[in-house]
């Protein structure tokens, strides 16, 4: 690899991939991202999905369960974003579409060097929660009728856990309410709430070069006026 594909320590990273870049989530990551001056490169199944045109925008199609693809994708980033979710479809979701292609990120980003890799994820409960009652029976409610794609967004979680990146795992409850401009996060506790898409957006990509939250798995969610939006 050429050294100048090399993130040095303490530079800040200037090329972002995202994965699922098309979805609720990716979309406003995408806008926000190219506001703040980087290079994006979109990694997409079906490009005429990409609304974004600019200059610093690169598109690659492909399917995360597929190595080359994704490699095509992760080899010229200094930092890389999944937001991809895990199909509905219980059918598909059984053979872990999400988990696969995870692994296929992590396998990408070792051999191309890149260390700093944030994805988001459901609420998959962590050993320091606290007990919230509603987003407990939310969570079971959903593990009983699609325990295939619980079990494959734990598997994708797992993968970045047991991986050398500077990963964080951002789990949170979306909405497509609009952005409040302010952003808690933590463990999950009594107050815990529903953030805004691009509120999430915005709290990755300060994450990627903050990395206040290396190597943790923190809750966020959206707070006006003082109060969380509530799950």
């Amino acid at each position: 690899m050429r050294r100048d594909q090399v993130l040095l320590e303490g530079e800040t990273p200037s090329r972002i991939t995202i994965f699922g870049a098309t979805g609720r989530t990716g979309k406003p990551l995408v806008e926000q991202a190219l506001a703040a001056g980087y290079e994006v490169t979109a990694f997409v199944r079906d490009p005429a999905k990409v609304t974004t045109k600019h200059e610093r925008l690169t598109v690659v199609q492909g399917d995360a369960t597929d190595a080359v693809a994704v490699e095509r994708a992760v080899r010229r980033a200094d930092a890389v974003i999944s937001v991809m979710n895990t199909p509905g479809s219980q059918k598909i979701a059984k053979s872990k579409p999400l988990t696969r292609g995870t692994q296929n990120i992590v396998d990408a980003m070792k051999k191309y060097d890149v260390r700093r890799l944030i994805i988001s994820s459901a609420g998959i409960p962590q050993p320091n929660d606290l007990p919230n009652i509603r987003f407990k029976l939310m969570m079971g409610f959903g593990k009983l009728i699609m325990r295939a794609s619980y079990d494959d967004i734990v598997g994708s979680v797992e993968v970045v856990r047991a991986s050398d990146t500077d990963w964080t795992v951002v789990r949170m409850v979306p909405t497509n309410d609009p952005p409040t401009g302010r952003v808690n996060a933590g463990y999950m506790n009594k107050r815990v709430g529903t953030i805004s898409r691009a509120d999430a957006a915005a709290f990755m990509l300060n994450e990627v070069c903050e990395a206040k939250y290396l190597r943790q798995a923190p809750v966020i969610w959206s707070c006006v006026n003082g109060r969380s939006l509530k799950i």
